[in-house]
């Protein structure tokens, strides 16, 4: 592995954000490299994305543990031992357990599909039709033990049109989450964004409020 930035991704279901990274490493648009994939479904799209992509790739299954803490505990052991600088989730669908996410500060991120701290949890394209919110997204933030509750890195827009359903709103969303993903990751890896103590800084600053996709898919 080059001396680059180091990341391991965690995805239950079909990778396509995992895939948005492999492209962009193997593009060079992203300095970095994939040390591992993790997945809590064996049968994820995403281990198979991993493979024809020839990285390494590990599923654990939780319904081979007693707990969820049990689970976790072996899962993120796994994930240590390929010693990320990064760990991105990435479609994870999993709650991690507390201790965990404590155990390494400033080191996990997720990517959520709404304009956080709107519609945390699941069904977020239908919580936003519901509330008749002219304006949906993505969000990239820091895991905490909240649910979709730590410092959000930055945010993607996307208006919600007349007619649309989860499935439009959602093919919406999806279209900027990968270039959202992708930057805040270069960024990272480029160390002009860092995460410390809770607080994110963006080149030597605590930034204010999220960054933003802009048209060109670059953060601003």
């Amino acid at each position: 592995m080059p001396d680059v930035h180091r990341l391991a991704v965690l995805a239950s279901g079909a990778g396509t954000n995992l895939q948005a990274l492999i492209d962009a490493i193997a593009s060079g648009e992203l300095a970095a490299g994939i040390v591992g994939v993790f997945s809590d479904k064996p049968t994820s799209p995403a281990l198979r994305r991993a493979h024809d992509a020839g990285l390494p790739a590990k599923a654990l299954s939780p319904k081979a543990y007693d707990s969820r803490a049990a689970f976790d505990a072996a899962f993120f052991a796994a994930v240590d031992q390929a010693r990320p600088d990064l760990i991105v989730c990435a479609g994870y669908m999993r709650l991690i357990s507390a201790a965990e996410v404590e155990a390494r500060p400033d080191r996990m991120i997720n990517l959520h599909p709404s304009l956080l701290p709107a519609f945390k949890g699941l069904h977020t394209h239908r919580q936003a039709l519901d509330a008749g919110v002219a304006e949906h997204g993505a969000s990239m933030h820091v895991v905490t033990a909240d649910l979709d509750g730590g410092p959000v890195i930055a945010q993607a827009r996307v208006p919600v049109l007349p007619g649309d359903d989860a499935d439009t709103l959602g093919a919406r969303v999806r279209g900027v989450e990968h270039p959202l993903l992708v930057d805040v990751v270069r960024l990272l890896g480029e160390g002009r964004l860092s995460l410390r103590g809770g607080r994110i800084h963006l080149n030597g600053r605590t930034l204010g409020a999220p960054l933003q996709l802009g048209a060109n898919r670059r953060l601003a």
